[in-house]
């Protein structure tokens, strides 16, 4: 199992979140601040298996806009091991 934690710009988050979940990926959506990569960020957090990791990266591409600053990118994307995974 993997996690995908996506940054991304605020305008982009049910857009991306929408499609996400129409091909069955779990999300969870947290409103992200900071020096990393300003304000009006949204962190989503998806968890998958390792084989759908390309699909889910090709969704970002896909439904996020290109940043008005050219130096800015439409996604940043971590994909991390999941060494455990319990649902309470």
């Amino acid at each position: 199992m993997k996690l995908i934690i996506a940054i991304i710009n605020d305008q982009d988050t049910e857009n991306v979140s929408d499609h996400l979940t129409q091909e069955s990926f779990r999300v969870t959506c947290i409103a992200s601040t900071g020096s990393f990569l300003r304000s009006g960020r949204s962190t989503l957090l998806i968890g998958t298996d390792e084989i759908r990791i390309p699909r889910a990266i090709e969704i970002l591409r896909e439904n996020t806009n290109q940043p008005k600053d050219p130096k800015e990118h439409k996604a940043t994307v971590f994909v991390v091991d999941v060494k455990e995974f319990v649902q309470v």
